[in-house]
């Protein structure tokens, strides 16, 4: 999806889509963002889920958010459109306020496969985890990597025991 992105931005990899939006005129960057979103409704229509998200919902997720989170729900959401984007960890902070968590980011796990969620997550205190897949795998032993699955719910055993960092394990 990120590749039909930048092809249809005509950007190469090394650009970073976001900032190539905003860095846009106002009617180029409208123009922009109606292109990427016609990219993401169209893969939205042949996505599948994760192997193991539906067990990590009907489980542990269920089980956190009515147990420490009671009348939450998953909100507020963080989009593209929030600033400062990923790497920056201002979302992720906004969250942790949102949720009302008074340690800033460190009761947070950020799951992610890309070097941005890792980063963000660091930069904000929480523990991180790649979900591993075959164009990520350098980043396992990368120093903002807590740790690394392969299956999301491989993240049931890591909420029922609690987090332990392991770095390219």
């Amino acid at each position: 999806m990120f590749k039909q992105m930048r092809a249809a931005l005509s950007i190469d990899k090394s650009t970073d889509i976001l900032d190539h939006i905003y860095s846009l005129p106002h009617p180029a960057q409208e123009q922009a963002q109606a292109a990427v979103r016609a990219i993401e409704s169209s893969a939205m229509v042949e996505q599948e889920p994760q192997p193991g998200l539906n067990e990590l919902i009907a489980g542990p997720v269920t089980h956190l958010l009515q147990t420490f989170l009671p009348g939450k729900t998953f909100a507020p959401i963080v989009t593209r459109e929030f600033r400062p984007p990923k790497p920056d960890p201002a979302g992720l902070l906004h969250i942790a306020k949102a949720w009302e968590q008074d340690d800033g980011g460190e009761s947070l796990i950020m799951v992610g496969d890309s070097i941005d969620d890792m980063t963000a997550g660091r930069k904000a205190g929480t523990a991180t985890v790649l979900l591993a897949n075959e164009s990520n795998e350098d980043l396992k032993q990368h120093a903002h990597t807590g740790r690394w699955i392969e299956r999301l719910d491989e993240l049931i055993g890591i909420l029922e025991e609690g987090f332990e960092e392991r770095p390219g394990e």
